[in-house]
């Protein structure tokens, strides 16, 4: 029986990070984008990158990107704090058991807070409900 978690906030951040460009199924069209490979944690968060909406430029490659949500390193865990579908993200992170909270901010946000590496997976879900819901025509 495994007892170590994984709880490092960088290492966190970069499961998810994976997740995020290699999953082409269920988030295909995000993508990661301002990434600082030498983010340090922090406890109130150190942005380590941001989660957005591709657009292909015409040399096939990415113009510029439609950010939805921003990752914050803390030292043990990750914040994810979603920018678009504020509703629909803390709904998915619910479902996923996940630990979510408003921000009271304008416009608002939801904080969806990642602990350990089982987690990274069940934050596929509030993903995948940011770009279905964040869908711009």
């Amino acid at each position: 029986m495994v007892t170590d978690r994984l709880t490092d906030g960088v290492r966190l951040a970069q499961l998810l990070a994976s997740e995020v460009t290699g999953n082409e199924s269920r988030l295909r069209g995000l993508t990661v984008v301002d990434a600082d490979r030498d983010v340090e944690p922090v406890a109130d968060g150190a942005l380590a990158y941001r989660i957005a909406r591709e657009r292909g430029g015409s040399d096939g490659g990415d113009e510029r990107a439609d950010p939805l949500a921003e990752v914050y390193v803390q030292p043990d865990r990750v914040r994810i704090e979603a920018t678009a579908a504020p509703d629909a993200v803390a709904t998915a992170a619910r479902g996923a058991d996940l630990r979510v909270r408003p921000k009271a901010v304008r416009p608002p946000r939801t904080l969806v807070f990642v602990e350990d590496a089982a987690q990274v997976k069940r934050a596929l879900a509030v993903l995948e409900a940011l770009r279905r819901e964040s869908t711009t025509d």
